[in-house]
């Protein structure tokens, strides 16, 4: 058995608003359209990890900079995600003499 040695730090719902600077209806909009994917604490409440902060970034960059709607936003981000998975294998690839 193992124990954890740090206890991850989880922000609730109004600290990772104000560390986005995004409205928390507007988290809990994003949370519905699943581009974010918070945990839940004991209490039901919706939790995020402080790395989530950068998806909620990537998120406002790409409404605001490219005024992509919230419900196109999943598939960019999915497409971006595999490009960089594939940048990530082509990298690893031997490379020919």
């Amino acid at each position: 058995m193992s124990y954890a040695l740090v206890r991850q730090v989880r922000l609730d719902l109004d600290a990772y608003a104000r560390a986005t600077g995004l409205h928390p209806q507007a988290v809990r909009r994003l949370v519905a359209l699943g581009l974010l994917e918070p945990g839940r604490n004991a209490r039901g409440e919706l939790c995020f990890t402080p790395a989530q902060v950068t998806a909620a970034a990537r998120i406002q960059r790409l409404h605001k900079g490219l005024s992509i709607n919230y419900a196109a936003i999943g598939v960019v981000i999915d497409l971006l995600d595999r490009i960089g998975e594939l940048e990530a294998a082509l990298r690893d690839l031997p490379r020919p003499r």
